[in-house]
């Protein structure tokens, strides 16, 4: 960030930022728009990916439905007259590779000449490391806390969650290990999140690390064998490899015996039949259920189903909900 710059920030396209004032009009695709609401950013709009359709998708919009949030459609169809009339300061995506955003095109964003975010939600990162990087934004993007950021008119009887007393004191950033005793093979060493991002976010935090020790010991009484899958239809299912998505790895170190599917093409799924699932011989299957994926066909009888959103808005509030009803299908 320049002397003339009052904000900028380091993607993880290794992209370096910046802005003449601090971005207050937030553009973003729909996952990361859910995480930074929960981390006190109102966007003013958001996007989906080219698995969406026309209207939200219920699995991966949080809460911004609800607020009244507008939702864009997929961000590769975007009007970039309708772009051009919210006025965005920043445009916040997510990466997979670390090269390219993964929902919108990069150079509509140019176009517009305002900065573009990409954050990593792939497997170079665990997932505490993936909490820290938007929290870090939300952080900057929320003026070191003292104004709320992006919608400017809330829905009547929505508290903003950016709102901050302004008489009150700036917390100071104190880190807080998350999963510090978490075991596993791809989880050998504490990551921090700060707690210090906002309006009760030491509260969420709190709430991610008793629901880290609830399905800890839920998965260490349960024993029972975990299948996450994404479905295509009646003859065809994705069976997702654990270690290459951060949330299922980190489920992997809090004791969660996880299924994986074997030897075969794809990096993060296995694309196979049903039959190939049931052999597995799952005790709970994690089923995706985003609207594009159809529900599980063809188990055998006395598997445990639960949800699993593989888009889950990367908050320490979000992933404490997937932990805490986790735990539950998990019990006896």
């Amino acid at each position: 960030m320049s002397g003339t710059q009052a904000w900028g920030f380091t993607d993880d396209r290794g992209a370096q930022l910046g802005a003449a004032r601090v971005p207050r009009r937030v553009v973003a695709y729909v996952r990361a728009g859910a995480a930074l609401y929960d981390l006190g950013v109102i966007p003013v709009a958001v996007y989906g990916s080219g698995h969406d359709g026309d209207a939200y998708d219920p699995a991966k919009a949080g809460v911004l439905e609800a607020v009244g949030v507008p939702y864009l459609g997929p961000g590769r169809a975007l009007d970039e007259a309708v772009l051009r009339e919210l006025r965005p300061d920043v445009v916040v995506d997510v990466t997979y590779d670390g090269k390219s955003p993964y929902a919108l095109d990069a150079a509509l964003v140019e176009r517009l000449g305002v900065p573009l975010v990409a954050l990593s939600v792939g497997n170079e990162l665990d997932l505490p490391a993936i909490l820290d990087r938007f929290a870090a934004l939300a952080a900057g993007l929320r003026i070191d806390g003292r104004e709320g950021v992006g919608a400017e008119v809330t829905e009547p009887g929505v508290a903003d969650p950016g709102a901050v007393d302004p008489a009150a004191p700036v917390p100071v950033p104190v880190p807080v290990v998350v999963g510090s005793d978490a075991v596993g093979p791809e989880i050998v060493t504490p990551v921090t999140v700060s707690p210090a991002t906002g309006p009760g976010q030491g509260a969420a935090l709190a709430e991610f690390e008793a629901a880290e020790a609830a399905l800890r010991e839920a998965a260490a009484r349960s024993g029972l064998g975990v299948l996450a899958l994404s479905g295509a239809g009646p003859e065809q299912v994705h069976l997702a490899r654990p270690h290459a998505w951060p949330e299922l790895a980190w489920l992997a170190g809090l004791g969660v015996r996880l299924l994986d599917p074997g030897p075969g093409p794809g990096a993060n799924w296995l694309t196979a039949d049903w039959v190939r699932a049931a052999a597995l011989r799952p005790d709970l299957v994690l089923f995706d259920n985003r609207e594009h994926a159809t529900p599980p066909y063809a188990l055998p009888g006395g598997v445990r189903l639960a949800p699993w959103n593989p888009e889950t808005p990367p908050s320490p509030a979000a992933y404490a909900r997937f932990f805490r009803d986790l735990a539950e299908a998990l019990a006896p």
